[in-house]
């Protein structure tokens, strides 16, 4: 399985960025879908998980201005930021986790995209 992820960038604070991570190749069952961030000299933490029922999840100090979303269909999940503020910035990574047909699960990371909240 292979993750791509974009929308990433520089955007001042109160700004607006949505994210994508799309996953490829042999898929029998996606469970989970979600997003994590690592700020420099900080360690990764999980921003936002979404399951396959739509049931979703936030870190206390994303909540009411993050949103995650998936499509089925496109094995993608987006992350809508809205209201960003400078302690936002961090590299953003998406990660999966996918049963295979014995119903093990195994997760999966993308690259990670910088998002960058500065004025």
């Amino acid at each position: 399985v292979q993750l791509q992820a974009s929308g990433g960038g520089l955007v001042q604070p109160g700004g607006s960025l949505r994210l994508s991570c799309a996953a490829s190749g042999t898929i029998f069952s996606m469970r989970d879908m979600g997003w994590y961030r690592q700020a420099p000299g900080r360690q990764r933490e999980l921003v936002t998980v979404i399951a396959s029922s739509g049931v979703t999840d936030y870190l206390d100090s994303v909540k009411g201005r993050f949103t995650v979303s998936r499509d089925n269909a496109q094995n993608t999940v987006y992350l809508q930021m809205n209201s960003l503020r400078p302690e936002d910035t961090a590299v953003y990574y998406c990660n999966v986790q996918v049963a295979n047909r014995f119903g093990r699960i195994i997760g999966y990371w993308g690259q990670g995209t910088q998002v960058t909240v500065s004025s």
